[in-house]
């Protein structure tokens, strides 16, 4: 497996988590008209980074696909590597 496919299905696995809150928040009503074209502009943006780097690397420019599943990873990573520590060091909460 090369770079561009782990960051891939890294990316679109750590993208299910605003997806399931939206269909929850349409599920409890907590999504409104108000705030409802903030959760699409939300899954736009996630729709266009997963399209978007497959358009890149299908036109020969995989650098900048890899970078940009790379900076659409980051968060995902740093949630992830909290977890770890927070699992593994088994913190004092109070």
């Amino acid at each position: 497996m090369n770079l561009f496919t782990i960051l891939w299905y890294f990316t679109a696995i750590m993208s299910l988590v605003p997806v399931y809150f939206f269909f929850i928040g349409l599920k409890d009503g907590s999504i409104t008209t108000r705030n409802f074209a903030l959760w699409l502009l939300i899954l736009l943006i996630i729709a266009g980074v997963l399209i978007g780097s497959n358009w890149l690397r299908d036109h020969d420019r995989l650098n900048m696909a890899e970078w940009l599943l790379g900076l659409a990873a980051v968060p995902g990573l740093l949630v992830l590597l909290y977890f770890i520590v927070v699992l593994i060091g088994k913190p004092k909460w109070n």
